[in-house]
Order: C-alpha cells, then structure tokens, then sequence
C-alpha cells in the first residue's frame, strides 16, 4: 500500500542539524513510531512531499533547508517580558522562571505560544518566541514502518483537532517531527 492522504502512517528515523553527520536532533524508534493520518497538514507539507508515494519497508533520506523548515530566526521573537509577569506576592516563581526553561504563554490575541528564556534581568525576562528549531537546517533519514487506511475513528478525531494548525506533533499539534 502507498502512502497517501488520508491513510495511518507509521514511521522511524533520525534527526540530524545540517546534514546526515549533524548532532542528533530526536530519534524515533520501533519502541515508538510517529504515527500519523497522511496528508491532513500536522506535519510539515515538504516532509509530506518527500515521503509521499512511498511504500511500507522503504527507506527515505533528505534534507531540508531552514526555509523549507521552520524558516530562519527572526529577531522580533526575541522579547523582553516584564519581570513582573513572573512574580506571585512579589516574588519571582522560580519554578517557572529560569534559564532555559519552555514557557507556555499567550499573545496580545490570547493564541497560546511557547517562549524559551534566555536571561532573567531585575526588570525583565529574555524570552525567544521562535520555534525551536528556526534558522536550522535539518536532515531525516528513517522508514516506512506501516501504512494501512485509516479508522472511522482515527478520521473523524483528526478532522475535530487541530489539523491545518502547520505544526507538527506525535500528537495533537505540538511535536517535532518532520
């Protein structure tokens, strides 16, 4: 069976930053497959494209350029938060607010964002609101590992998700896959 919209795809691989001698980004493994409804926009549409018409046991190898990725990283996602904004009775939650820690928050229109601090400042916090991968050229190498048609279910709780969001998760539309 080819791979094509609308059909459960489960895949492995490997990915590498630059090229297939890259550091290792994320693996996924027999253990733990992506799996995924084809051809519904959860993950990027050029990884789509390069493992499209594929069979089940094929092999895939490609790399895709920043721009084709999560494109470069852009400055203005780069913002100084009030430190205020972090504090509970006037102290910094420091659970919450370190140095590199994944911050989930939501922008002047209430849509849910993730910023990463960079710095933490008496007055204010460096967050950078760029997807973690951005400016980063990537390289996938992996394997079909099934492909069969999709549930009535697994149909209809794609279509009632957040599909066409252009993220790409394992699950939902948070991950980081292809």
């Amino acid at each position: 069976m080819k791979i094509e919209n609308n059909k459960m795809v489960s895949l492995i691989y490997e990915l590498r930053e630059a090229d297939s001698n890259g550091r290792i980004i994320e693996t996924m493994d027999e253990t733990r497959p992506l799996t995924f409804l084809y051809g519904t926009g959860r993950l990027l549409p050029v990884f789509e494209s390069n493992i499209s018409l594929l069979d089940a046991g094929d092999l895939f190898s490609f790399k895709l350029n920043s721009e084709m990725a999560y494109g470069d990283k852009r400055e203005e996602m780069i913002i100084n938060v009030p430190v205020n904004v972090f504090e509970t009775d006037g102290k910094i939650n420091e659970d919450i607010c370190r140095v590199g820690n994944d911050v989930p928050m939501t922008d002047s229109e209430g849509n849910p964002l993730t910023g990463i601090i960079n710095e933490i400042t008496d007055t204010y916090v460096r967050m950078d609101f760029n997807h973690p991968m951005a400016g980063l050229d990537l390289f996938f190498s992996g394997k079909i590992v099934d492909i069969r048609e999709a549930t009535e279910n697994e149909l209809a709780a794609t279509m009632n998700s957040c599909s066409g969001c252009g993220n790409h998760e394992h699950s939902g539309c948070s991950g980081s896959c292809g």
